[in-house]
């Protein structure tokens, strides 16, 4: 038991130490300190199992935690990080964000501006080239899968807006089919006008809700 409690007082050091690194940024942070706590619960949880011994069970305990502890479903390769700089590049100056989401996605947020008219779903054309782009990226790194989901802001009802969030998801989903991503790695959904991100009271506001998300998953498991 006193080497338990031991194991757990080290856990809580190395933790502390890691999360303290001046030249991590917050994503190495929390995945180096999940890792830690991970890796000494596993190796705590290993001893017990093995009614104290702290040889093999210990290792493999550890070895578990760690993984858990980092744990998160996503994983943030280096191809991750290149399809991030592929699709930075590849959007600049048209007003689509990309950004690494804290749970290690990358997520492309596509503004009205550059995606669809009011009330449509067909693909504008300063939209082709990003998602051209895309398709290569995803075709690139095979073992992601995508999510993409549509928004529209609070004009109308949702009789109009729920299936037309979702037409623009399915929309985007069927111009990266027709490039040759499976249809296997999609999935869409649509929000309608429930998720706002600004103010539906003002013009700029609203034209921000309407939008298409993307995310882009690399699984840790």
């Amino acid at each position: 038991m006193k080497k338990i409690v031991s194991s757990l007082v080290i856990v809580a050091f190395g933790a502390a130490s890691l999360s303290g690194c001046a030249n991590m940024n917050d994503t190495q942070k929390t995945t180096g300190t999940g890792a830690a706590i991970g890796a000494g619960v596993g190796a705590v949880l290993g001893a017990i199992t093995a009614g104290g011994h702290t040889g093999r069970s210990a290792a493999t305990g550890a070895a578990i935690g760690a993984a858990l502890g980092a744990g998160g479903g996503y994983l943030w390769s280096q191809h991750m990080q290149k399809q991030k700089e592929a699709m930075e590049q590849a959007s600049k100056g048209t007003g689509v964000s990309v950004s690494q989401t804290n749970d290690n996605q990358l997520k492309l947020n596509i503004p009205s501006d550059v995606s669809f008219d009011t009330g449509r779903y067909d693909i504008k054309p300063n939209l082709r080239p990003v998602l051209e782009r895309f398709a290569t990226t995803l075709q690139q790194n095979p073992v992601t899968t995508v999510r993409i989901i549509g928004h529209t802001d609070n004009t109308g009802t949702d009789a109009i807006n729920d299936p037309l969030s979702v037409n623009r998801a399915k929309a985007t989903r069927d111009y990266l089919v027709a490039r040759g991503i499976s249809m296997n790695r999609i999935a869409i959904d649509g929000r309608g006008s429930h998720e706002p991100i600004a103010d539906n009271s003002t013009a700029s506001g609203r034209a921000a809700n309407r939008r298409v998300e993307i995310f882009v998953g690399e699984s840790a498991q």
